[in-house]
């Protein structure tokens, strides 16, 4: 189902601003920040303010389309791929990349059992120094 026919089955407005920061995060492979989505489509939406693209972003959060990246500090990275999957994280630059390892469901089943939580959802990051900075220093 499109992004369109969700907000739609939530009862939520179809926006051009909504679909245009979708875009964003779907033609991105960097996981960007509120800030870098504003940057990016703020001249073409000169009325939209940052508040809007942080609304639009836990709308989206809500509808299971995107996931928000708590990597540390007070910035959020944004994910167009909903399900959990490990990132991993360059210390040096701050580029964070999807990994493309599978994790076995024993993993979480074996936290369930360990700690005696359901296990709701999860993130899983790697850090270290990628290619480009180690070949940098």
């Amino acid at each position: 189902m499109g992004l369109e026919a969700v907000l739609r089955d939530m009862g939520c407005k179809v926006t051009p601003q909504r679909l245009a920061i979708y875009e964003v995060l779907k033609n991105c492979n960097m996981h960007p920040t509120a800030e870098t989505i504003y940057n990016i489509i703020s001249s073409d939406y000169p009325t939209m303010s940052l508040a809007t693209v942080y609304k639009t972003l836990d709308l989206l959060k809500e509808t299971g389309i995107i996931q928000e990246l708590n990597i540390g500090g007070n910035t959020s990275r944004y994910d167009v791929i909903p399900k959990p999957h490990p990132h991993i994280l360059c210390t040096k630059c701050g580029k964070i990349e999807n990994m493309d390892i599978s994790l076995s469901k024993n993993l979480v089943n074996k936290a369930k059992r360990t700690s005696g939580y359901d296990i709701q959802n999860f993130q899983l990051y790697f850090f270290g120094v990628c290619p480009y900075c180690r070949n940098s220093e």
